[in-house]
């Protein structure tokens, strides 16, 4: 804590950087959404308390920066966000309430938040394959520690990692990838040994270690030390039809695995603490500022240019976070509003007030609770009480 505390600002800026970003765009996507179909917007804030700086546009809406720079919002005139707000109506904003908009459209309204996050993480990663690339390489077993999943399933040094449950190892990313969150499971590693391919079945055991940050956290392990393959470097270069496709793979593919995650955490195979809260991605970016402005034998440039990169591939990971987070079927978040949405194209009548307001409420608790458990879990497994933490 004494760490985080030397270096606030950092954690303060990173958190703000990443979250903030996220967010407006989250909620750019329901504000366009809205305007679409003619709903009159009350506020857009960045930022929650009290207002710092406010213009109102033509179309009546408020358009605020608020003292905590932490996301944001936007309130729609007639929309009811929080148990006992009925959504009372302005009569400023122009367009007609967002309770008069048909069932369809506020389905729309609320998917367009997640699906701008989304799309933003696809640019984000185009962006990152079209200008920079990736670097691929060949992995082999440097070390394979006696009595570990991997030894047990009969890996040995020197084998050269080939595929992982069918997919192709092109760089450490894509064995981590696999293998951490797959505690438990048993994975198909083909490896090439003597010139001959064979398929191991490798079962990785959930450890608390520390990640590419240095951040301690329950990852599954497989007790093997990759290395690239001599001579086996390349950087693979993209075009732009190529980069926007792999962008919107990348995209997929992170989805898939935090829906694998949830669905692991939902069953009781994880722990709900494995789920990051802003303590852990201002900590991240915390840690990754310091990793890369610390390295030696680098020049400034080559620093930023490093940061940079790094930054635009959290903020895809953030970005595509929130958008599945805001997808799922609690009250208060955007998939909670589908719910009620169903209900109401199903049956044609609206949700009793009262159960709408009982969900909610639910809902809420619900979220403080899994906000202060995440938040607790991070400030223990990013190691912020120690002292020599990142």
């Amino acid at each position: 804590m004494l760490e985080l505390v030397s270096q606030g600002p950092i954690f303060l800026v990173s958190l703000i950087f990443l979250l903030g970003v996220v967010v407006i765009i989250h909620e750019l996507g329901h504000y366009f959404a809205g305007r679409m179909y003619g709903a009159a917007v009350e506020s857009f804030s960045i930022g929650f308390g009290r207002s710092i700086f406010e213009r109102t546009d033509k179309h009546g809406t408020r358009w605020r920066i608020n003292w905590i720079p932490l996301g944001g919002f936007v309130k729609f005139v007639g929309e009811s966000q929080l148990p006992g707000d009925v959504g009372k109506l302005e009569s400023g904003p122009v367009g007609k309430p967002y309770s008069q908009l048909g069932v369809g459209q506020r389905s729309v309204v609320s998917i367009a938040g997640p699906l701008a996050n989304f799309i933003l993480a696809i640019a984000l990663f185009t962006v990152f394959f079209g200008l920079r690339g990736v670097q691929e390489y060949d992995l082999y077993a440097a070390r394979v520690v006696d009595g570990s999943p991997a030894a047990v399933a009969g890996m040995q040094e020197g084998d050269v990692l080939l595929e992982v449950d069918g997919h192709r190892i092109r760089q450490d990313a894509d064995l981590l990838m696999r293998t951490t969150v797959s505690s438990g499971i048993e994975l198909d590693f083909l490896v090439e040994r003597d010139g001959q391919q064979m398929l191991l079945k490798v079962t990785p055991e959930r450890q608390l270690r520390p990640n590419s940050l240095g951040q301690v956290v329950p990852q599954g392990t497989i007790g093997v030390t990759p290395w690239p393959v001599q001579g086996s470097i390349v950087w693979r270069r993209f075009g732009l039809v190529s980069a926007v496709r792999e962008g919107v793979l990348e995209t997929g593919r992170t989805m898939e695995r935090t829906a694998f995650m949830l669905k692991r955490i939902v069953t009781g195979q994880e722990p709900v603490s494995t789920l990051s809260g802003p303590v852990a991605i201002g900590d991240a970016g915390r840690r990754i500022v310091n990793q890369t402005l610390g390295a030696e034998g680098v020049s400034t440039g080559t620093k930023l240019m490093w940061l940079m990169w790094t930054a635009v591939q959290v903020c895809a990971l953030v970005s595509i976070g929130i958008g599945f987070f805001n997808l799922l079927p609690l009250p208060i978040l955007d998939g909670g509003h589908l719910v009620f949405n169903a209900y109401e194209a199903v049956t044609g009548k609206v949700m009793p007030e009262k159960v709408q307001e009982m969900a909610l409420m639910a809902g809420l608790c619900l979220l403080l609770t899994m906000f202060v458990f995440i938040t607790w879990g991070d400030i223990l497994e990013t190691g912020l009480f120690n002292r020599s933490a990142g």
